[in-house]
């Protein structure tokens, strides 16, 4: 059966994250200061990369809740005992920032012009409904989605497959009727395909080696894949 709807992740893949965190961060830094223990800007962003990573997995993993892993971030950032008022006033100071920077991939807009006739589409983030939902607006494309589904809210998280089947089930439509597109190789391709989707690795950065999935290098690609088109290397999993 051909696919009917393409499932999107959010952040690194129709929505440049890295970038504006980098910039936002770069911003913040510039008044607030170097944290502890760092010398150079270039230190700080890899710190806070890096920290961002290691709570953000506690968070997909249920360990703390989407609060608890922003002041995670802070407090091993700044390494400073700031109080939960303390903590909450430097993140929001550096939500400032990094959402001035908030931008589309530039080939995000074209790409859901030329599938929206033939596809439906709807979204699957690991992060929070709310801030997904303000971000998606923000960027001017809310409207092309049909579903904002967050793994957080429903308490399952990507690469679980009944995140995946959650998503498929706000479309009312089987997961073999469905594509994933995001740029995590595991906890996005290959968790969507073992959950009966067809799974697509946007590699952006075209880091390459897992012949095992379907890969991407730039969504002027998508239109291929979906329609089993392998020009660009990609397994075809449509029946």
């Amino acid at each position: 059966m051909a696919i009917r709807a393409v499932l999107w992740d959010i952040d690194d893949t129709i929505f440049d994250y890295a970038t504006a965190d980098r910039t936002g961060m770069r911003l913040h830094l510039g008044q607030e200061g170097l944290p502890d223990g760092c010398t150079t800007v270039e230190q700080a962003l890899l710190r806070w990369a890096e920290l961002t990573e290691v709570h953000w997995a506690r968070f997909a993993a249920g360990e703390c809740d989407f609060q608890s892993q922003r002041r995670g971030r802070v407090r091993d950032f700044t390494g400073l005992p700031l109080t939960d008022d303390e903590v909450d006033a430097y993140f929001e100071r550096h939500l400032t920032h990094y959402e001035s920077a908030w931008a589309l991939f530039p080939d995000t807009v074209p790409a859901l012009d030329l599938l929206a006739a033939d596809y439906r589409h709807a979204v699957l983030s690991n992060s929070v409904a709310a801030v997904q939902e303000r971000k998606l607006r923000t960027l001017g494309v809310r409207d092309r989605f049909e579903a904002l589904v967050c793994a957080a809210d429903l308490g399952l998280a990507k690469p679980a497959a009944d995140a995946f089947h959650a998503a498929c089930r706000a479309l009312a439509l089987e997961p073999h009727e469905v594509a994933y597109v995001g740029n995590e190789p595991d906890i996005d391709a290959r968790g969507a395909t073992e959950a009966g989707l067809l799974g697509i690795w946007l590699d952006r950065h075209g880091r390459g080696g897992r012949p095992d999935l379907t890969r991407i290098t730039g969504l002027a690609e998508l239109p291929h894949v979906l329609c089993g088109d392998t020009r660009f290397g990609a397994v075809s999993r449509i029946g």
